[in-house]
């Protein structure tokens, strides 16, 4: 929780770019005479710019960037304007809130842009935003993303040394079966649900609510991922009330100090987002407290609201995910897993081809996407891994699963570096063993996944020559492939892993 790595200190670099793009926002805003409505404004936008846009190249992320005003801007007026008719901006909201989610099916542009639609609805509930406002919001708002665009693009353009790490495609579906729209569907219901419950509390902080079912529904794919994912954040945010009374209050919205912390609390969101939704999220609700205090509203009661209404939108994520088009964590561990197991088998299938003198037979992109979906599996099981998990059997085997999937991805790699020395050549015990790795592949994906064990070669074999090593790393593969065959021992069916 505390020493998590940063290799090459990346998350620290993002994290103090962060606060710089978001200083200098702010900053230029105050400059140009706006009110604190619209230089708080500004602020998030840049915070949002630069939190969200993760295109995979530099090009695609500037087009990203340039697309946010066509995304914010219309839902900016829709939002002010509609901010007294009570009906019609409930639904226009939820509206914003389908499409946000549904424009994830397009990739990691579809989610920046849907991010930064909803953003632009809840900020204006959460300043209170009227109609006259408008055009110092819209300035701000095109300020502050030209600040973020400068700051990223060209003062501090980390991006073009360390590009961000891609991600694997999502898993297949159309209609409903796809992810993506049936999660618009989830966080609907749970947001229309949270909305209704949410104004029962507070005719005034209702958005809290709907701000935490949406923030729930970001970058997960089970009923598990959800579940955990709510809990993270109603834990970070009661330990950031805390720290809120301790440290906001007192302030009295002191310029000054107060503006110091909100730039370390934007620290912290960058820096700790990547391992730790609980301390971002306490990082979040620091930030908030702070920023109410500056608009002169900070009291104990309304971080109470803030808690309820938290906890509101976590139950009301919790029921859409159980009730609503229902996705289990055991389906979407069972999809990652084959996935990352048909990998497997391409990377064999590809070495094979290289061992038996085929030149064009290459298992080192198979080797790459395999290290991506296995970043993805890891985030299917962590539920079954987490420590209020009761089942301590399925959290044993989904640990056992990520440490043989590693194995494989461990010897696929030996078995790259091996096929691209060319004194490696053909030998039938090489094309024997990788038939045998890719019919263990097919019998964990067939039907009745688990219910067969996989033969294992066994024995060792002395590492003499290019021959040996490719063996050496095929029985390897076999060894962890027969392990994953293993069903769970408490389990009454034979899943891939008990979930």
């Amino acid at each position: 929780m505390f020493v998590a790595p940063d290799p090459g200190r990346s998350r620290l670099r993002n994290a103090t770019r962060a606060v710089i793009g978001v200083a200098v926002a702010v900053a230029v805003s105050e400059l140009r005479g706006l009110s604190l409505t619209a230089s708080i404004t500004g602020g998030l936008a840049a915070l949002l710019a630069l939190f969200t846009v993760t295109d995979a190249t530099v090009r695609d992320q500037r087009i990203t960037t340039a697309l946010l005003p066509i995304a914010g801007f219309p839902v900016l007026a829709f939002a002010t304007t509609l901010h007294g008719i009570t009906p019609a901006r409930d639904a226009a909201f939820l509206a914003v809130v389908f499409c946000g989610v549904y424009a994830r099916r397009w990739g990691p542009r579809g989610h920046a842009l849907g991010i930064f639609a909803f953003m632009n609805f809840f900020i204006t509930q959460f300043l209170h935003a009227v109609p006259a406002q408008l055009p110092e919001l819209y300035t701000a708002v095109g300020l502050a993303l030209l600040t973020a665009g400068a700051t990223r693009f060209v003062l501090w353009p980390i991006e073009r040394h360390t590009p961000p790490a891609a991600v694997p495609p999502a898993l297949p579906g159309s209609g409903l079966a796809r992810p993506t729209t049936r999660q618009a569907f989830q966080a609907t219901a749970a947001s229309a649900l949270a909305l209704l419950v949410g104004q029962l509390l507070s005719e005034e902080r209702w958005y809290w609510a709907v701000g935490t079912v949406w923030w729930i529904f970001v970058n997960t794919a089970s009923r598990g991922e959800t579940l955990v994912r709510g809990f993270r954040r109603v834990f970070g945010t009661v330990i950031g009330i805390a720290v809120g009374l301790l440290v906001a209050i007192p302030l009295h919205g002191a310029p000054a100090p107060t503006a110091a912390l909100v730039a370390l609390c934007v620290f912290g969101i960058f820096y700790t987002a990547a391992v730790s939704y609980s301390w971002m999220m306490l990082a979040v609700t620091v930030m908030v407290s702070l920023l109410y205090g500056l608009l002169g509203v900070l009291d104990p009661s309304l971080l109470g609201l803030r808690l309820a209404e938290t906890g509101v939108g976590a139950l009301c994520a919790a029921l859409a995910v159980v009730f609503v088009l229902p996705v289990t964590t055991h389906a979407t561990n069972d999809a990652w897993i084959r996935r990352a197991l048909q990998c497997v088998h391409a990377a064999t299938a590809e070495a094979t081809a290289r061992l038996a003198g085929d030149p064009e037979g290459d298992p080192a992109p198979h080797a790459a996407e395999l290290e991506l979906l296995l970043g993805r599996v890891r985030m299917a099981l962590a539920p079954l891994m987490h420590p209020l998990n009761p089942f301590r059997a399925r959290k044993a085997r989904a640990r056992q699963v990520i440490e043989l999937l590693d194995d494989c991805a461990r010897e696929v790699r030996g078995l790259v570096s091996v096929v691209a020395d060319p004194v490696a050549s053909h030998d039938a015990r090489l094309a024997a063993a990788c038939w045998r790795v890719e019919a263990a592949v097919k019998a964990l994906t067939a039907s009745d996944l688990g219910r067969r064990g996989v033969a294992s070669a066994g024995g060792e074999v002395p590492q003499q020559d290019e021959t040996e090593s490719a063996l050496v790393h095929l029985r390897g593969l076999e060894k962890a492939l027969s392990d994953l065959a293993m069903p769970l021992g408490s389990s009454p069916r034979p899943p891939l892993v008990g979930s």
